[in-house]
């Protein structure tokens, strides 16, 4: 019978320390119900009256499936339990279990506390039993446990020992900073196991070596059996044990998938891809293209001979199928790759071409010819499309663009408010006929598109849902003849998403060229006639 594990989340607690972070109260909550999708056991949700937001988070629960966790210090030196306000904001608040913090470095206790070895763990076994007592579920984080241990390991262990003793669920090792390794966290959770039962166990990894989450995989290969970390590695300095990509290695990798069994299902684990991605649109951040599993990248295929490779069976160079993670395998269009890439990306958005069809070549030579200009379709699908179909010659002459200008003009409005106005005009030709249309915007790229979109004609009912929901700027090469490149992304009123872009030495022309990709996709998309 399979062993159970437990994942344990504490983003909401120490990932809030990651560099340039700070959640509001509707971050918390979202991420939260993220959390509930993935399967995890534990959500650790901040530090309850130590400031007003964690309070107001903690006035009610915020999980339905996992264990919504408060984490605190353990009683004060020279307080009772009963006098202590740190331990009563644990107990008054909403939650499913508590999870104290105490030191387990001799040092810390001396030098940062400054109170005696005894009085520490006194703090410990009375806070623990307080917990217990008001029926929550109580687990003990013993921080700087690794370094503790190897400095003094009667003492570091008399802790993990008094905390399981006073009615903890689970005493946490933590290697706080991060500079453990994989062999000493075997070797020294294996003596721990000799105390405290490995059932009982947890680790709490940070990455500063690097090693985080071969450290938990140590730690469990040792007996520990709750694993924590964060969504995406969040944490302070180098951030904690990446939860993604523990999960995915837990539930897919051997021996732990047939060892050991998790909450999260088959359903939970193709979520992880999705759930990982809208923790960094949420906190408006470029998700890592080369994440474990989840990335952009983590199934992409660029060189030729791989990309034939992996049509012929995916196996070849993928460890686990993307799908099960709600990741997409991706064979890249670039000047690095052949046919095979080509072939093999057109099948993707639909177009088939037989590897013998002599415009396969033009594809490849466009492709090559655009991407040494700056274009890169990997993340601009909409424009590879079309660059494909405009090549194959069936993309319709729907409307030319004759000419456009933009004026920004800072100036005092009528009330005397010094504001900066962007002005567009749009020269359209359409069936003979020439239509002008001109717009103000937030600024140049706005006025562009509210002028370009403004009236089109015939092909405006089909462009009327249509908006702009991103829009990022990237520099091709470097210098005063720097050459940028533009992605837009759009969607409409079913949910369609798509990304195109464009290039220039101008950033105005290259947004323009991505806006205009943008509506001639979604013309092509709902078959608009010409």
């Amino acid at each position: 019978m399979s062993e159970r594990l437990y994942l344990f989340d504490t983003t909401l607690r120490d990932g809030a320390q990651t560099t340039g972070i700070d959640f509001s109260l509707a971050d918390k909550i979202a991420i939260a119900s993220l959390l509930d999708q993935i399967g995890i056991d534990y959500v650790e949700g901040g530090y309850p009256g130590a400031n007003p937001l964690d309070t107001e988070f903690f006035a009610q629960k915020r999980t339905r499936k996992a264990a919504f966790t408060a984490f605190g210090m353990t009683r004060r030196a020279g307080r009772s339990v009963a006098n202590d306000p740190g331990i009563a904001a644990l107990l008054e608040a909403d939650a499913d279990a508590i999870c104290f913090v105490a030191k387990s470095w001799d040092y810390h206790v001396h030098v940062a506390l400054e109170i005696s070895l005894e009085d520490n763990l006194a703090g410990i076994r009375e806070s623990v039993a307080a917990a217990k007592t008001r029926g929550r579920e109580v687990m003990l984080d013993c921080e700087h446990f690794f370094d503790g241990y190897k400095a003094n390991p009667d003492y570091a262990l008399a802790c993990a020992k008094a905390a399981y003793e006073a009615g903890a669920r689970w005493v946490v090792l933590c290697d706080t900073n991060g500079g453990t390794l994989p062999e000493e966290v075997a070797r020294i959770v294996t003596e721990v196991r000799k105390h405290v039962p490995g059932e009982n166990l947890g680790i709490h990894a940070h990455d500063d070596c690097g090693c985080a989450v071969a450290n938990s995989l140590a730690a469990v290969e040792a007996g520990v059996r709750q694993i924590q970390g964060t969504l995406n590695g969040l944490g302070e300095r180098c951030g904690n044990a990446n939860l993604v990509t523990l999960l995915a290695t837990l539930a897919l990798k051997q021996p732990w998938a047939e060892r050991f069994a998790l909450k999260a299902g088959v359903d939970e684990l193709a979520r992880l891809t999705q759930v990982s991605r809208a923790l960094d649109e949420l906190l408006n951040r470029a998700p890592n293209r080369h994440a474990p599993y989840v990335g952009a990248s983590a199934f992409a295929t660029k060189a030729g001979i791989h990309a034939s490779a992996v049509m012929k069976d995916p196996r070849t160079y993928e460890h686990v199928d993307p799908a099960h993670v709600g990741n997409l395998r991706r064979v890249l269009v670039s000047d690095q790759g052949g046919k095979s890439n080509i072939r093999a990306e057109l099948e993707r958005i639909g177009i088939s071409l037989d590897k013998d069809d002599p415009r396969l070549n033009r594809v490849l030579e466009e492709v090559k010819r655009k991407e040494s200009q700056g274009y890169a379709y990997e993340g601009a699908d909409a424009s590879f499309y079309l660059l494909v179909k405009r090549v194959l010659g069936e993309v319709p002459g729907y409307f030319l663009v004759d000419r456009f200008s933009v004026n920004v003009e800072r100036r005092y409005n009528a009330v005397g408010d010094l504001t900066t106005v962007a002005e567009a005009i749009v020269k359209v030709m359409l069936d003979g006929e020439v239509m002008i249309s001109a717009a103000e915007g937030n600024g140049p790229v706005n006025a562009l598109d509210v002028a370009l979109r403004k009236d089109l004609g015939k092909y405006q009912r089909f462009i009327d849902d249509l908006e702009l929901v991103d829009y990022k700027v990237r520099v091709f090469q470097g210098g005063t003849d720097a050459v940028t490149r533009v992605l837009i992304e759009s969607r409409d009123r079913d949910g369609d998403i798509w990304a195109t872009v464009g290039v220039s030495p101008n950033i105005i022309d290259a947004s323009f060229e991505a806006l205009l990709d943008s509506i001639v996709y979604k013309l092509v998309m709902r078959g608009a006639p010409a």
